[in-house]
Parts: structure tokens; sequence; C-alpha cells
């Protein structure tokens, strides 16, 4: 894997993990001790605003307010400006889930994570979670694409994006995304579902959180170097359909049936 492309993936959505291990938890599949520090993995985790609480709480003391939710009624929603698909009509759940980009939902609760930076004393900059608790009425997910239509969309743009980026010489400019995209084609990544998602799901989700990572590090870096206003706008659009298929992606997976 390129550079780009393995430090991306220290950044994965933290949604993704929420919700593909809340969902495993509900189907019986992992036990509850282990979630909190399977979703928090080396960062902290708080909780605000979540039922029964007066104040920011440990992750693991607003778990059980998924207690009694089945594993199909906990979606991920991956949205973004123009396309809010899986969120409710206009509020404060859906301009925090439009800014975050991501977001667990449930019939009665939506969860929207918010990176907060910090600096100690010694200058070391450290990152501590807050998942915010919105109630939400009556909440039903929208259709979604299933795994294996997902895959087949990423697969073509994939294909159709490298196509155009080698068009527009990107390895000239952008050798970091060019090599990732590339390498994308025959991923390695290590990044893993809980126990219950069946093999096509893995391999989906797998594929689609470091190929998130290296577009979100591209967006992050634009325009480049050497490139021009219309290069990158170029570079931009022949991004855009892929950056689509990846969220698709992702969302399948995470929300695909989950088996014993």
């Amino acid at each position: 894997m390129s550079p780009a492309a393995d430090a991306a993936t220290l950044t994965a959505r933290r949604s993704t993990r929420f919700v593909a291990w809340v969902r495993a938890w509900r189907a019986g599949l992992v036990p509850f001790d282990e979630l909190a520090d399977e979703i928090s993995g080396d960062e902290e985790h708080l909780v605000a605003d979540a039922p029964g609480t007066w104040t920011d709480v440990p992750l693991s003391q607003a778990l059980p307010a998924f207690a009694k939710l089945h594993p199909d009624e906990i979606r991920l929603v991956l949205p973004v400006p123009g396309d809010p698909r899986g969120l409710p009509g206009p509020g404060e759940l859906t301009g925090a889930a439009l800014l975050a980009g991501e977001a667990m939902m449930t019939p009665t609760l939506g969860v929207v994570p918010e990176v907060r930076r910090h600096t100690s004393g010694s200058g070391v900059t450290f990152e501590t979670v807050l998942w915010r608790f919105f109630p939400v009425a009556e909440y039903r997910p929208v259709f979604q694409m299933g795994s294996a239509e997902a895959e087949a969309e990423l697969t073509r743009a994939l294909a159709e994006a490298t196509t155009q980026l080698t068009r527009l010489d990107v390895a000239q400019w952008r050798p970091e995304l060019a090599g990732a995209l590339q390498a994308l084609r025959r991923p390695e990544s290590t990044a893993t579902l809980p126990p219950g998602f069946d093999p096509r799901s893995r391999r989906l989700f797998a594929r689609a959180s470091v190929l998130d990572q290296v577009l979100v590090l591209a967006e992050h870096n634009a325009p480049g170097g050497a490139v021009n206003g219309y290069e990158a706008q170029q570079r931009d659009a022949a991004l855009r359909p892929l950056t689509t298929a990846c969220r698709q992606a992702l969302v399948a997976a995470c929300n695909s049936p989950l088996h014993a």
C-alpha cells in the first residue's frame, strides 16, 4: 500500500465501528464488556445527552441505551450536502450529521460524533471523541444498496476514476494519490468488521475503508503543488463519482444482514 493509503487508514470514520459493533452486540455475537473498547480503540470516547444522564459520561455508560434494539434498527448514515439520505427532516440532528459527514440512526435516537482536538502543556496534540445523542420521532430507514450492488458500483467507479486520473497525468502532480488508487485495485487492508458479517461485506468494508481515507487525504491536500485551477476541477470531477460509490459501499457493508 502506498504511504498515502497507509496513513489514511489511521482515521477511519468512527461511526462505521460504532454501528458495526453495536449491531453485532445486539445480535448476540459479541459480549457487552468488549463493546466500548472495540469502538474507541486507543481514543477517549465520551457521550453527551444520553438518556438518563445529566453530564458527559464514558461511552460504556451510554451503550445500554441500545439494549432493546434489533440489529436491523441500527443504521449507518454517511450524508453530504445535497445528499442527506438516511436522515430525518431539517433540525439539529440533521445539521450535526451533515457537518460531521456521518451518524448512527435508530428508531428513537440519532448519534453523531464530534472530534475535539487538544494540546497538552508539553505541546502534544491529542483528540477526544464526543458522541452526541439526539432524540428522533419514529425514524424509518430509507432504501439502500445491498453489498453485491455496492461492490460492483465501487469497482466500476474505481476503474473509471483511475482511467481519468491517468489521462490527466495525476501521477506527475499527485503521485501518492495515483499510487494509492492503483494499490486499491489489489487491497491489502486489514480493516475488519466484528463477527456476524458475511465475507462479501467484510471485503467491501475493508476496501472502502481504505479508499475513503485516501479520498479524504486527497481532498485535504488539494489542489497539489503543481496543478492549476482547471486541473484541480478536472481531478475533483474524476473523483466525485468514486467518493459517492465509496460512501454507498461503507453504508451497505455496515448495514448488511448479520449471520450467526
